[in-house]
Formats: C-alpha cells, sequence, structure tokens
C-alpha cells in the first residue's frame, strides 16, 4: 500500500473541503452579459459615504462573469457597472443571484433570479426611470406653475404607490431600504426631513431594522434620519405658531408615542427615559388577553421596584370596555383611538397583535418579540 499517495489524496480532499467551506460563507453574483467583450465590468460596494471597487472582470466573448464576497451585518448595496449602465442588487446573505443582460441596454434590459429583493429592486429602478422620464416631458411641455403642480401630482402618486407596495409591506427588506433613497433630478424622492409622511416612511424600516439589524451602521444612519426628521417635523409644526431653538427639541432612540391612558392623561413613550420599559401592543378583545395581562402582572411585581415599567398600546375599537379592561392595571395604559387602523402599526411595523419590544434606559429600542426567547432573562440584563 502506497502511503504517500494516500497523504496526498488526504491532504487534496481536505484542501477540497476547507474551499468548499469558505465558499459556504460567501455570495456568488454571477451570470453574462452579451455584446460586452473586452469591456471592464466592475462590481461596486455602494457604500453610506462612498462607491468602493470590490472587484472587476475584462468580459470575454461569451460575457460571462462571477464576483464573491462575504456578506455583511445587514442587507448590503452593490452594483455591476460597465461605463455609465448600472444594475443594482442587494445581498442579505450567502446567496447567488444571477444576472443576465446584453451591453448598451443593461440599465433597463435585464434578467434576474435568486433573490427577490434584486427582483424587487429592479421593478423600483424602471420605476424610478419611467418617473424621471415623465418629469422631463412634462418640464419641457408645461413651464410655470401648471407644470409644477403636474410634476407634484405624479411625484405623489409614485410615492403612495411605493409606500403601500414596497415600504410599509415589507419594510425590513432590503428593497423598502432601497426605495426610501431614489432621486428625481437628483433629489430624493422621499424626503426625510420635513414631509410628514414620508418621514414616517423612514420611521417604518428604520424601527424595523433596529429589530433585525441593531449593530449595521446602515441601521443606525436610518435610525438618525427618522429622529432628526421628527425632530425638524416638531420645529415645523411649532414654527406655524411661534419662534423655537431647535436646541430644545428633545430627541431619543425611539419612535415617540403620544395617547391618553385610561384616566385621560397624556401619557409620552419618551417620558419613561431611565426606566427598562416593556412597550407592549395589545388588542384586549382578543381571546388570549387575560392569560397574556396575568403574564405581564407577573414580570411588572417582580421587577417594578428595580426601574421596570411597561407603556401598553391598545388598538381595541371599544374605548369603554377598553376602560374596564385596564382599569386595574398598574401600568401605563394607553389607546390609540384609530384602533387597527392605526399609523403606529404601520410605523412600528407590526403585522399582528400582540406583539412587543423592550427599550433600554436610554430609550434605545433593542429587542422585539421575535428576538426574544427569555423576557424575564432580557429584562434582568437591562436592569
Amino acid at each position: 500500500m502506497n502511503i504517500q499517495k494516500i497523504g496526498k489524496v488526504g491532504a487534496a480532499a481536505l484542501m477540497a473541503l476547507s474551499v468548499a467551506a469558505c465558499n459556504q460563507n460567501k455570495f456568488n453574483v454571477e451570470g453574462t452579459i452579451s455584446e460586452a467583450q473586452d469591456s471592464m465590468l466592475y462590481f461596486e460596494n455602494i457604500g453610506l459615504e462612498e462607491i468602493t471597487k470590490v472587484d472587476s472582470v475584462k468580459l470575454g466573448a461569451d460575457g460571462s462573469f462571477s464576483f464573491k464576497s462575504e456578506p455583511g451585518l445587514s442587507p448590503e448595496f452593490y452594483r455591476l457597472r460597465i461605463s455609465d449602465q448600472i444594475i443594482n442588487i442587494s445581498i442579505d446573505s450567502t446567496e447567488t443571484v444571477n444576472i443576465k443582460a446584453a451591453y448598451p441596454t443593461m440599465i433597463t434590459q435585464y434578467e434576474v433570479s435568486g433573490s427577490e429583493n434584486c427582483t424587487k429592486i429592479k421593478e423600483l429602478a424602471l420605476k424610478q426611470i419611467a418617473l424621471q422620464q415623465r418629469c422631463f416631458e412634462v418640464s419641457n411641455a408645461l413651464p410655470g406653475t401648471l407644470g409644477h403642480d403636474s410634476l407634484m401630482h405624479m411625484i405623489q402618486a409614485y410615492k403612495d404607490d411605493v409606500k403601500r407596495n414596497y415600504i410599509f409591506s415589507a419594510p425590513d427588506k432590503a428593497y423598502a431600504y432601497f426605495a426610501l433613497f431614489q432621486t428625481v433630478g437628483g433629489l430624493l424622492i422621499f424626503d426625510p426631513q420635513t414631509n410628514h409622511e414620508d418621514i414616517k416612511a423612514f420611521a417604518a424600516v428604520a424601527t424595523s431594522w433596529d429589530a433585525n439589524y441593531p449593530d449595521a451602521m446602515r441601521t443606525k444612519n436610518l435610525h438618525n434620519i427618522a429622529i432628526n426628521g421628527m425632530k425638524n417635523d416638531r420645529i415645523v409644526q411649532y414654527n406655524n405658531q411661534q419662534t423655537i431653538d431647535a436646541s430644545q427639541v428633545q430627541t431619543s432612540g425611539i419612535i415617540d408615542i403620544t395617547l391618553a391612558d385610561n384616566k385621560g392623561r397624556t401619557r409620552k413613550l419618551s417620558e419613561l427615559k431611565g426606566k427598562v420599559v416593556l412597550l407592549d401592543f395589545h388588542l384586549f378583545a382578543l381571546e388570549e388577553s387575560p392569560k397574556r395581562i396575568i403574564a405581564m402582572r407577573e414580570l411588572y411585581d417582580k421587577f417594578s421596584a428595580q426601574g421596570f415599567e411597561i407603556y401598553q398600546v391598545a388598538a381595541d375599537g371599544d374605548e369603554h370596555f377598553w376602560k374596564q379592561q385596564t382599569a386595574a392595571l398598574p401600568w401605563v395604559c394607553v389607546r390609540d383611538p384609530q384602533g387597527l387602523n392605526s399609523q403606529l402599526l404601520l410605523t412600528y411595523n407590526i403585522p399582528s397583535l400582540p406583539d412587543y419590544f423592550l427599550i433600554d434606559r436610554e430609550n434605545n429600542l433593542v429587542k422585539r418579540m421575535a428576538t426574544i426567547d427569555d423576557l424575564e432573562a432580557e429584562i434582568r440584563k437591562l436592569l
């Protein structure tokens, strides 16, 4: 028996296994771009501050390419580029995305498979290009006030469509994030600074990413944009009545809630800063509600003396019924009169009730029900 030969075979096998394991931790972007022989295809990362080259390849006659890299902490955004022709994609795992296109029409005429996010991003990109073209045509045909009004109407219709079908329907997805930063004429379609309804869209995505990707830079950036937008929005609303010093406007790491409690007093979520808070979205009309309230009462009795509080938002339509159910509860009980149509449910991305979040003493949203295995243990950590 040739021991040396077995050793070489074993080493080769181990190397193959090592390469396979390495590839399992990477994503792959592959495909073909025809009619682009000898062109340089760049694979670039679209960062928060700059676009950087990840890799590149000189295309051959068949136009095939394959790029591999490691995924980040959250969905990341990349682009394939030949000259000024760009295809935007996102990566949120060790997935394989396949692209088929031809140059120089790749920006609008390409096929993508292997990723729902990339499919939706293609839809959004084509919608944005169509909007840009319509805006250009209207600007040339209708100068002045009439043209401006028509442009605003088109842009608002676009925003309504995108918010309904891409942002509020799935705020945790990469394509929802992508939609927020689309532009027309070099300006953001969604205004995160002063437009009240647009700020809600940013807040919905920020809240969802806070829960799913709490340590990612994109999450922190989104969070800051949403908070600053709400701050500016409050300044604008206040300025309709009087002058206000911007430095006096307080912001926090949560999307604030201000509602009347079961005794008629206005209660703000941000006023509980300094305590560990269970933000609970509840429906007392549910059959399982009494059992859940008993469990919450046990938590409250165990930890309230250590600085634990519950801020409970009810979506019940019957105010009298809600007051009866909450009369003896020791924590903060508020009710949204919009009920199940509440904007808060959209803002906090609540797909079904009940749902809850944990907020630390600094008013930072740190955990969501879906990411908590042991609620009592998580509360102990924060206390």
